[in-house]
């Protein structure tokens, strides 16, 4: 983990100039992309130019998204106007800004808006969504759900643009249930639109700014393509990465964290070398060894009954749930008895902590906020790569996990 943070607290950097390329081409044409007839040879000529200016930044820009979006763009533009890839290229005739309209550049659809700057000729992006929380419960980018132990610090984003990364802490001394502590979110230095941002949030502590005490991206040009807002004082932060397509919510809900995005796909993919990406969890999911396998939990709990009678006592939970009285409070809250309902109960079976129940409603409503596909909102099957011999019994009702937990805390008793 040494290795991540060094490398992610640095100050990145590109070569590459995209961005020149699409601020000259927005200023050749005024901003105009749909010119009439008299128009078309000048906007060709403005076309040839941005192409001519993507192919000499074309070795730098390798992986970048902007530039592979623009180099889309101008072949469907060529196409739609009917301009010969031969001829005359032209100079951009910049536009001279009045004096204070620096912030009407900043959010012109060419800099730093995502949808705007890198989609405009192409397909709306298709939009994903991560979600942690609970005892630690993860929701990947493919919408598999797992259960997972993950104890101390792992990454949950690594990739170009972005870096997240959790610290999971025992709920009780002893236990083997763990919960988010710590959350340190890198946004790393973006061309002209951001520079290199840092927010952290710890237990107790959720503060609606960046460690520098700032609320944006800072100096640069777009630097409000980066904001942080407050929602609930202490409670509940969201922060808007225009520039990148993506949403983050981070809430405290009782003395823990629970974190939830939004990102479009091709952000979530713009990694330099995928097998290095191995635990980069909201994309690969837990390592097999950090899954948490019902079947083992009741194993480990019923050893841990029997050390509790043959050695020194360990933790109780602090309010005693049964079966019936976890599925009752979780009812209060989530209806319906899919995964996020089924971690409620578990949650509150292994920590006794009712907060718990929160962390499971407020991610489920963080689902409803950021998922793009409605139809997926709720899952019902526990998603876990078991090896062979390990598997579920077919058919086993989702309860019955539930209540055998519920036995093996009386066994604690």
């Amino acid at each position: 983990m040494g290795t991540w943070v060094v490398a992610a607290e640095e100050e990145v950097t590109s070569p590459c100039k995209i961005l020149k390329c699409n601020s000259e081409f927005w200023a050749a044409t005024s901003g105009s992309h749909h010119p009439g007839a008299e128009e078309a040879p000048e906007f060709c000529t403005a076309l040839r130019a941005y192409a001519h200016c993507t192919r000499r930044t074309a070795r730098t820009c390798r992986g970048d998204l902007a530039y592979h979006s623009a180099v889309h763009g101008i072949d469907d533009l060529m196409v739609q106007h009917n301009c010969s890839k031969d001829g005359p290229t032209s100079q951009p005739r910049l536009r001279t800004l009045p004096p204070g309209d620096s912030q009407e550049r900043s959010d012109s659809p060419e800099i730093c808006h995502y949808e705007k700057s890198f989609h405009k000729h192409s397909a709306a992006p298709n939009y994903t969504h991560c979600g942690l929380f609970g005892d630690p419960h993860l929701r990947t980018f493919t919408d598999t759900f797992q259960t997972c132990k993950v104890q101390g610090a792992w990454p949950l984003i690594d990739n170009n643009y972005l870096n997240v990364q959790v610290t999971n802490t025992p709920v009780l001394p002893g236990s083997s249930a763990t919960a988010t502590s710590k959350l340190t979110i890198i946004f790393k230095s973006f061309q002209e639109c951001v520079d290199q941002k840092v927010y952290q949030a710890e237990m107790d502590e959720l503060p609606a700014a960046f460690v520098d005490g700032s609320k944006n991206g800072g100096d640069k040009h777009g630097a409000n393509s980066l904001k942080i807002t407050e929602k609930v004082s202490g409670q509940h932060i969201e922060i808007q990465a225009k520039y990148i397509g993506t949403t983050i919510v981070v809430r405290q809900v009782g003395r823990y964290l629970t974190f939830a995005v939004r990102m479009p796909e091709e952000v979530v993919n713009a990694v330099e070398d995928r097998d290095s990406q191995g635990l980069y969890l909201c994309l690969r999911g837990c390592p097999l060894n950090q899954q948490i396998d019902f079947q083992t939990i009741r194993s480990a709990q019923a050893t841990e009954g029997r050390a509790r009678r043959k050695g020194p006592s360990l933790p109780a939970p602090p309010e005693a749930f049964t079966y019936e009285t976890a599925t009752a409070k979780c009812r209060e809250k989530l209806p319906v008895e899919d995964l996020y309902f089924q971690s409620c109960v578990f949650d509150l079976l292994t920590t006794g902590d009712v907060n718990f129940m929160l962390a499971a409603y407020y991610a489920f409503e963080d689902v409803k906020m950021l998922h793009s596909n409605k139809d997926k909102l709720h899952l019902y099957e526990r998603t876990r790569v078991l090896s062979p011999g390990n598997t579920a019994p077919a058919g086993t009702h989702p309860a019955l996990w539930v209540a055998l937990l519920c036995l093996c805390w009386l066994c604690l008793l």
